[in-house]
C-alpha cells in the first residue's frame, strides 16, 4: 500500500490517509457585529471542497481565542457561542465526507491587528477595526508594526484560560483534533524566542522560563480536551537567525517537553518571528526539521513547506521523515489533490457518491 494512503491513528481518532490540509487564513470573517469571527459561506465552501477531494485531515485556519488574538479583524474566532454554532455546519460536512475536522487555536500576539494581505497587510488602527497588540515584551515585529503592550502575569494567566475556553468550544463545535499555534511569530512563539522575549521574570530569560507560557497553555487545553482525542502543537523550528533566536536544537528539546505534557503530534514549520531574515525556500525546505524531531524523539511529526508533487510526498513518508504531510498552497490550487494522488499511487480514498462517475 502507498504510505500516503495508510490510515493513521492517534489516541482514538483514525485519520483515513496522510494527506493533510494545514491551517491557512482566509481573512474572510465579519470584523464586527453579531457574527464577528464566525465562519461564513466562503469558509464552508473552502473546507467542504477539500473534504470532497479526499483530504484526510483538515485543520481549520488560525482561530483566535479572543478578539485581540486575531491576526486581522477578518479572522475567525471561537470565543462565543455564535461562532460555535457556525462551525458545526462545517464539522458536520467534513465528518460526513470521511475527513477528520481539526482546528488551530491561536493568539496573534505582537503581529495582531493587520489588514487583509491582498490589501497590503499593514497594521490597522481603531478607525479600521484595529486594536493595540500584546506581547511578552515591548518589542515591535518591525518598523511598520506598533510596539506591543507588555503582558502582565495576570494577563498571561487570563490568556491561558482563554485557550482552555476555546478548546471547550471547539469540542462543542464538533472538532476531533485541536492544534495549539506556537509558530510564525505569534504570541506563543513570541514567548519561546529570545529574539522577541526580553522579560526578566518567570516568563523570560532561560529556556525553562521562555517555554513556561506555552506549556501552561498546553496543560490547560489538555485538561479540558478529552483523553481520547489528539492534541497537536505547531512550531517554527527555527527563527532563521544566526544568533539570538529559537533554534532547531531548541525544537528537539521542546518536542520532548511537549510530549511529556500530552501533545500527540508536532506540526513542524519555521520562521515568522524575525523580520528581514533570508529563508532558503525550495521544495520540501522544512522537511529536514520534521525529520530531525522524528529521528531524535518519539513524538510523531507532520511535515510542511512546498510539498507539491505526489512522488515527493510519498517519498517523505517512505523515508520515515514524517508521519504525515501537510499541503498548503497546492491544496488551494487543487482541492482534489488527494484523489489524483490516489489514482497515481493506487491508493484508496473517499469519493462522494455524487462524484462516483469520475472514478
Amino acid at each position: 500500500m502507498s504510505a500516503l494512503f495508510e490510515p493513521y491513528t492517534l489516541r482514538d481518532v483514525t485519520i483515513p490517509n496522510r494527506v493533510w490540509m494545514p491551517p491557512m487564513c482566509q481573512y474572510s470573517a465579519a470584523p464586527e457585529g453579531p457574527d464577528i469571527g464566525a465562519p461564513t459561506d466562503w469558509h464552508f465552501a473552502h473546507y467542504a471542497a477539500r473534504a470532497a477531494g479526499g483530504t484526510g485531515l483538515i485543520v481549520v485556519e488560525a482561530t483566535a481565542v479572543s478578539p485581540e488574538g486575531r491576526i486581522s479583524p477578518y479572522d475567525l474566532g471561537i470565543w462565543n457561542d455564535t461562532q460555535v454554532e457556525a462551525f458545526r455546519r462545517i464539522t458536520r460536512f467534513l465528518t460526513d465526507q470521511g475527513s477528520v475536522p481539526a482546528i488551530q487555536l491561536a493568539n496573534a500576539g505582537r503581529k495582531a491587528s493587520t489588514d487583509q494581505p491582498w490589501k497590503g497587510g499593514a497594521p490597522v488602527g481603531p478607525d479600521a477595526h484595529g486594536w493595540q497588540p500584546l506581547g511578552p515584551s515591548p518589542v515591535a515585529f518591525d518598523e511598520r508594526h506598533p510596539v506591543p503592550t507588555e503582558l502582565t502575569v495576570a494577563r498571561i494567566q487570563e490568556i491561558v484560560g482563554q485557550f482552555a475556553d476555546a478548546a471547550r468550544r471547539a469540542l462543542d463545535a464538533g472538532f476531533e483534533i485541536a492544534e495549539i499555534h506556537g509558530a510564525h511569530g505569534y504570541l506563543i512563539g513570541n514567548f519561546l524566542s529570545p529574539h522577541s522575549n526580553h522579560r526578566t521574570d518567570a516568563y523570560g530569560g532561560s529556556y525553562e522560563n521562555r517555554t513556561r507560557f506555552a506549556l501552561e497553555v498546553v496543560d490547560a487545553v489538555r485538561e479540558v480536551w478529552p483523553d481520547d482525542k489528539p492534541l497537536f502543537f505547531r512550531i517554527s523550528a527555527t527563527d532563521w537567525l544566526q544568533e539570538g533566536g529559537w533554534t532547531p536544537d531548541d525544537t528537539v528539546r521542546f518536542a520532548r517537553d511537549l510530549q511529556a505534557h500530552g501533545i500527540d503530534l508536532l506540526d513542524v514549520s519555521s520562521g515568522g518571528n524575525a523580520s528581514g531574515v533570508r529563508i532558503p525556500t525550495g521544495p520540501g525546505y522544512q522537511v529536514p526539521f520534521a525529520a530531525r524531531v522524528k529521528e531524535e524523539t518519539t513524538l510523531p511529526v507532520a511535515a510542511v513547506g512546498l510539498i507539491t508533487e505526489v512522488e515527493q510526498a510519498e517519498k517523505i513518508l517512505a523515508n520515515d521523515e514524517a508521519d504525515a504531510v501537510l499541503l498548503g498552497r497546492e491544496l488551494l490550487r487543487n482541492p482534489s489533490w488527494a484523489r489524483l494522488a490516489a489514482r497515481e499511487l493506487g491508493g484508496d480514498v473517499h469519493v462522494p457518491d455524487q462524484y462516483h462517475r469520475s472514478v
